[in-house]
């Protein structure tokens, strides 16, 4: 069912630096703009465990043995699990022909035709966990790094160092990781692959009923269950809900687990009671503990796969592997007369974290006030367990389920030993300074607390929220919108959330912003856009009356384009709004608030688009009535240029308010300062003007010094690092004393004496030296 019924997941493409995203298709991955086409080209497919990155791989792999991506004569697959063993070591030329695929004969000449023709070979990196440390690779000092053997970290070293195989295809599968991009300097293209949508799991969840009697209520029991649907993003989460559904149903029982530990502990239940005996019983408690013991071990250490003699029993060996909570794999052999070996790697990454949860409460020698070190909520440290990012959370969740039968048969603890950890856990989150947490552990917190069920610790958690809560940064994924969601109905405060670049889900946006005790918000600027056509869409004028008068946009930066054009697109959705507020309450006019409100505007998108970019804002700057600060330099050049200059000085008029204006560095010119002294007068509130680091000479400080006085707002003037000599400092002084409201003129200048600079000085000490 699992790979039969797979389906297609969009992917989305990041630039690294702002994270514009695009859809592409699948046959898009490996065109690289720049045209790399002698030097090896480096992809990397983020997606968080169980997003569906291996199944991506499998199916270019399958897509290419079909004809499809023809530019490649040879595709190398690997598990990198299987393959990161510490004490493994390989030539090139035993990870490709041997590991991968043997050759019947003629080896020696596919390895010597590979090395001579890169430019046909992709090799895949599957399930990638190093990618952020490649820097601190050890560097490939092998002199023949092509024959020689290696560590695998020796070999990528190799090949994203070019030393190796240069002009091949790499491609990365692999989680996403903090500061990634700082450390990937390598990377040509980024791709992430995002979860399913609402539609998306639904389709998934039909097709995997497709063929069963329970194929309309599994459906209907799932989507019950919110938060278990809200996992089915998850396409592996997804799999698991419907597995345990379908034994549900063929039960006879009506409803679904309310946590997701729970829903796992059930997965176990059901994979090993199908086929126990009274006498296996016993054995297989044993078995799992075990189990739960190697997981432990090989999760500490970051790791997943092992070499099978770990595994010394043979009984548990035999456990692991019938029930799939294990899958074998073979390691590659330096000669044909070595004998072959055998490893095994867990199955899935949700079945490890699960299982070193149930070792760390069934491990006798683990202390009821040890288990609290394993949540990490007051670490200041990075998390040390974020590898086993689930694993906190079965924890938390197994110590409440002291009434499950099953779990109590593993466990072997009376009801006082059960009831003891649950007390440890509520004195440690009694403890706990909830309003000093970070965003990351703050959401770990609330998930971990979810997994209870406990409405005292659900309460106590509510009342101890800050009413202004960030996620800034933070991916909210839609089982975290639940637990958030869940957790802000419960308080009788008022919040102000901050979700921007959290990758929100629009179903989820819309949940959040429709409480009522959710008093505004920020968020992305597109997702918050296109939330409200769609509530146009669907008449929900109340709904979206509500959420716009909630929505905070102040201050703005952009970016990119797509930033000028989301803004562009609020302001035209100001104009739809007019229409729907006249429909629903007869109101001829109506300011979207954000609009309404923007006090401070940052344009900062670089030389490449500044112009083009700067051109289509101005169209619609007349739109924002408070507009006090208008920056476009911002730690930015833009160079906008004279061109830029014009066309902004033709709209001063329309900026009534604006009070500070920022166009440093921004390759103005004596044509674009004329341009610009024309229309400065009209600027009715102006107190500062920069125009630091331009290339503007004595012509534009001479039609500048004309039109001072009538800038009767003006307080501060900033002229320095132009190419004004002591004429146009002469110039602009002898304007300057006719404005007694101006307060600061800097106007220090390479090209002009200090000694005259100095001279203007003591003739008005408002001049800056």
């Amino acid at each position: 069912k699992n790979s039969a019924k797979a389906m297609e997941k969009e992917l989305v493409t990041c630039s690294l630096q702002e994270k514009e995203k695009t859809a592409i298709d699948r046959n898009q991955i490996f065109q690289i703009p720049q045209g790399k086409d002698l030097e090896t080209k480096v992809i990397v497919v983020l997606g968080k465990a169980g997003m569906g990155k291996s199944i991506l791989v499998q199916k270019i792999c399958q897509d290419w043995s079909n004809g499809e991506f023809s530019q490649f004569e040879f595709v190398f697959w690997f598990d990198c699990k299987q393959i990161s063993l510490p004490e493994k070591r390989y030539s090139l030329k035993e990870l490709l022909l041997d590991f991968f695929v043997k050759p019947r004969e003629g080896s020696n000449e596919i390895f010597e035709y590979i090395l001579q023709n890169p430019a046909k070979v992709l090799l895949i990196f599957d399930d990638f966990k190093g990618l952020h440390d490649h820097e601190n690779f050890p560097r490939c000092s092998a002199n023949q790094p092509e024959k020689e053997l290696c560590t695998i970290k020796e070999l990528l070293s190799g090949l994203i160092q070019k030393k190796i195989l240069n002009g091949c295809t790499l491609l990365f599968a692999a989680r996403p990781k903090d500061k990634l991009y700082q450390y990937m300097s390598k990377v040509d293209k980024t791709i992430e692959i995002v979860g399913f949508s609402p539609q998306q799991r639904e389709l998934y969840i039909t097709r995997y009923f497709e063929e069963s009697p329970y194929c309309d209520s599994a459906l209907k029991l799932i989507k019950e269950c919110e938060y278990l649907f809200c996992h089915c993003y998850s396409p592996v989460m997804c799999r698991f809900v419907c597995f345990l559904c379908e034994a549900v149903l063929e039960m006879g029982e009506k409803s679904l687990p309310s946590t997701l530990t729970e829903v796992f502990l059930k997965v176990f239940q059901q994979k090993i009671m199908l086929m126990q005996t009274d006498v296996t019983a016993t054995q297989n408690q044993e078995s799992l503990a075990t189990l739960a013991r190697i997981a432990w071990c090989l999760g500490e250490k970051h790791q997943s796969a092992m070499k099978s003699d770990l595994i010394l029993s043979k009984e548990v060996k035999e456990f692991a592997l019938k029930y799939g909570f294990v899958l074998p794999f073979a390691f590659p052999r330096h000669s044909d007369s070595e004998e072959e070996e055998f490893g095994s790697t867990f199955s899935d990454f949700v079945i490890q974290n699960f299982l070193c949860a149930l070792h760390l409460l069934l491990a006798e020698e683990l202390k009821d006030k040890n288990l609290t070190k394993y949540l990490s909520f007051l670490s200041k440290k990075k998390k040390p367990y974020n590898w086993l990012d689930l694993m906190p959370r079965f924890l938390v969740g197994l110590m409440f389920l002291q009434d499950d039968p099953y779990f109590c048969s593993l466990s072997n603890e009376d009801a006082k030993q059960s009831t003891k950890k649950q007390k440890t856990l509520l004195k440690y989150i009694r403890r706990l300074q909830i309003n000093t947490l970070c965003p990351e552990r703050l959401l770990e917190l609330l998930c971990c607390v979810y997994e209870t069920q406990n409405n005292y610790l659900l309460q106590h958690v509510a009342l101890r929220l800050e009413p202004d809560l960030s996620f800034l940064g933070i991916v909210l994924t839609p089982p975290d919108v639940h637990v958030l969601l869940s957790i802000l109905k419960r308080s009788r405060k008022e919040f102000s959330l901050d979700l921007q670049n959290s990758s929100i889900d629009m179903q989820g946006l819309q949940a959040l912003v429709s409480l009522k005790n959710v008093t505004s918000f920020r968020a992305s600027l597109s997702d918050t856009v296109r939330l409200w056509k769609s509530l146009e869409q669907t008449k929900d004028y109340e709904l979206l009356k509500a959420s716009t008068e909630k929505f905070v946009l102040d201050p703005f930066k952009a970016k990119t384009m797509k930033d000028v054009s989301d803004l562009c697109d609020l302001v035209e959705m100001q104009e739809k709004m007019m229409n729907c507020v006249q429909e629903a309450s007869g109101c001829t006019s109506y300011e979207i608030p954000a609009i309404r409100n923007l006090r401070k505007l940052e344009f900062a998108l670089g030389p490449a688009c500044g112009l083009q970019g700067l051109l289509k804002l101005v169209k619609i700057l007349a739109a924002f009535p408070s507009l006090q600060h208008l920056d476009l330099d911002a730690l930015s050049e833009n160079g906008i240029g004279d061109e830029g200059a014009k066309s902004l000085s033709e709209v001063f008029p329309t900026l009534t308010s604006l009070e500070t204006l920022n166009l440093s560095q921004n390759k103005i010119t004596d044509l674009g300062a004329e341009n610009l002294a024309a229309a400065l007068p009209s600027l009715s509130s102006l107190k500062t003007l920069s125009l630091y680091n331009n290339n503007i000479c004595d012509f534009g400080a001479e039609n500048l010094a004309k039109v001072l006085p009538a800038m009767t707002s003006l307080r501060v003037l900033d002229v320095q690092y132009n190419k004004i000599t002591g004429v146009g400092a002469q110039q602009l002084t002898d304007s300057l004393r006719k404005c007694p409201h101006i307060k600061n003129l800097v106007m220090w200048n390479p090209t002009i004496p200090y000694g005259v600079l100095e001279h203007l000085h003591q003739l008005d000490s408002r001049i800056s030296v």
